[in-house]
Formats: C-alpha cells, structure tokens, sequence
C-alpha cells in the first residue's frame, strides 16, 4: 500500500524549496523503500533547484543519504528489510561492456526506481539522481542500497553517497596517490577537503591546499593538508613548485570545475604527474591548453566521475576506517537540521559557511 510522507521539493527553477507530502508506491520488482535517517545537502542539489541539471521540475531533493531498508520487492537479494544501507546514485547493471569488463565504476547502464513517487495530485516527481531523499522514505533501485556496518552514526555514513566519496575517490582511486607522493588539491570545499582526507589516508608526503578562501583552507589543515596557498595573493602554480622542488606536484586535484584553476592543475603538475578533474565544469566551458604543452609534459589527464568509486567495494571499507579512527568522515559535518531548513542550508551553502549541512530525521 502507497505511504504518504513529507519530502522537499524544487517545485521551480530559482523557486524556494518546500516541504511537501509525498506518495511513495510499494516497491515494484528490484526496487526497495528505505526509510531515511539522513541526507545530507549537496552542491548538486543546489543545481537542481537552480534548473542547471534539467528542467523537469518539480524535483524531489536530496541523494547524499543513509537509513534503513523497510521493504523490497520481487526479485531483491542483494538486501532485506531492516538493512541499514547507504544510497548511491550508481547502481551498476553487471551487463554492459565497462562490467563485463571488470570496470563497472564505469557502467554504461546504471538504473533507478521505475516507479515514480508523486505529490498527492497525482503530479510526478522527478528524484534527485533518481534517489530524492530529503523525505522520510524513498523508493529506489534495490542496486543503489549498499549494505554497510550499523554501528557508524547515519549523518555520518549518507555522506559517503557523493560529496566525500567523490573526494576521497579522486585521491584514491583516479588520482592512484600513493606513500610519499606530493598532492596539491585546488578548491577546498566538501569534495577538495575529500580528496585531501584520501590523499592523507593513502600516505601522500604532502599534501598542498589552494583555495581564495581563508577560513577554507584552515579547515583543509584539519582534513590533513600540510601546506596551504591562498590562490587571491599568490600564484598558485609557482607556489606548488617551490613547494616541491621545482617540479610541481605527482597528482594535482582540481575540485573547483573551472578552466582557469584547470589550466592551473595542468600547469603545476610534475613532468609525469597526474591531474584529475572532479569539479564539475558547466556545459559552456571551454579549455584552450597548447597542444605540445599536453605532448610535452606527458603524464596523464582524468577525470573523475563519483570517485570511480564502486560502492559496494568503497562504502563498507571506508566506513570500516571511519570507525576504527583512521577516517574523521565526522569532521565533514557542519551542523545536522531538520527538513524545513533545507533552503537556509542552500543559503549558507552559498555563501561558503557550511562544509554539509545534513537533514536529520
């Protein structure tokens, strides 16, 4: 029998965020209903709201989410009832050439709910990267519930459902930063002070943060960055090269999504260094690099996609290094709230006030 909850939606582009009531279906074949614990809010549903992904409002907001599976549907084995998972947006098909081919971070064919939830009039709901879980239950894909240990707080775990996987996967597993590497990270929000967490847990010797931003990069030290630039005062690339030797720096994360601090990761790389791209650009961006500056410097040139995580492989093991000690995913919370604070969280967002604001129901 169809639940109805509270959920938040962008009922219009610019429009403020409101709570409304939400029809949830009962889980089809391979869906699930997962009652959220909590979400956290993401750059990404900012551009929902803002019409920068797509225009096919009303959205249901929110995907960075943890909590527990209340009822699947035929054909789920993967979880059952009373699972406390994490969502992810990337629920892989095992078919498509990138699986069968042992990369299935890169699958073709990833897959949501089929069903959709509505607002009580009958309109459709379009989920944020088909999760939509600024509500007290959410219908999904049963492949986008990841199983993980659930000893670890919930405002903690969601975050692993993009932001912060999306750093520490850029370090990680794109950047393949390695014992006594340097690593430079440029932007220092959720997603750069990740990819400093990563590069820190993988044992990068050094590690430098840029940003324009003062009070970013005194938390970027807390997240284990050894060095700080702020890019408003000093060139960044001169900067990073002195700060290794003159030759710039083994891996250089770009979290901003710009050309210019991308023409600035490329430039203050080492000769055979690695610059992976995890800001996200926007559709009319441009880069101009000289084409023998690329040839020349050798090297590589990546980006990176929600970490190249796999989640089913990189949700339970980075959780299991959260409670050991070994990863403070604590320190990315800022303050948790409750659902009717989602567009003062946008608000302070915006203004670079927060790290994550994490709805807590």
């Amino acid at each position: 029998m169809a639940q109805e909850v509270r959920g938040v939606i962008a009922p219009g582009k610019d429009e403020p965020v409101r709570v409304e009531t939400i029809v949830v279906p009962d889980p089809g074949p391979g869906e699930a209903v997962v009652r959220i614990q909590a979400c956290g809010v993401c750059h990404t549903d900012l551009h929902y709201k803002q019409g920068g992904i797509n225009d096919e409002f009303p959205f249901l907001l929110g995907h960075e989410a943890a909590g527990v599976v209340e009822s699947v549907g035929d054909g789920v084995t993967e979880v059952a009832p009373g699972d406390f998972v994490i969502l992810n947006w990337r629920a892989v098909c095992g078919r498509c050439r990138a699986c069968l081919r042992g990369r299935p971070w890169y699958c073709f064919d990833t897959h949501n709910a089929r069903q959709k939830m509505t607002l009580t009039d009958g309109t459709e709901l379009s989920p944020a990267l088909g999760i939509g879980a600024f509500a007290e239950k959410t219908l999904v894909a049963a492949g986008q519930c990841t199983k993980v240990d659930p000893s670890v707080s919930p405002a903690v775990a969601g975050l692993l459902g993009c932001g912060v996987m999306a750093g520490i996967g850029a370090a990680i597993n794109t950047g393949n930063v390695g014992r006594g590497d340097s690593v430079a990270v440029i932007g220092c929000g959720g997603v750069g002070d990740a990819a400093i967490a990563g590069a820190n847990l993988a044992g990068a010797a050094k590690i430098i943060a840029v940003d324009i931003d003062d009070r970013k990069l005194e938390t970027a030290r807390t997240m284990g960055a050894t060095h700080t630039v702020n890019s408003k005062e000093t060139d960044p690339v001169e900067a990073i090269r002195e700060l290794t030797g003159g030759f710039g720096a083994d891996v250089v994360i770009e979290a901003v999504g710009r050309p210019e601090t991308y023409r600035q990761a490329f430039y203050a790389r080492d000769l055979a260094g690695t610059v992976v791209l995890v800001g996200v650009p926007t559709p009319e961006m441009k880069l101009e690099l000289p084409l023998l500056d690329v040839f020349g410097r050798g090297g590589a040139l990546k980006s990176s996609w929600y970490g190249d995580c796999l989640p089913s492989r990189d949700f339970p093991m980075l959780i299991d290094l959260h409670l050991q000690g070994r990863l403070d995913l604590g320190a990315f919370v800022t303050e948790t709230i409750q659902l009717d604070e989602v567009e003062k969280a946008f608000e302070r967002m915006h203004h670079g006030d927060v790290l994550r604001s994490v709805v807590v129901l």
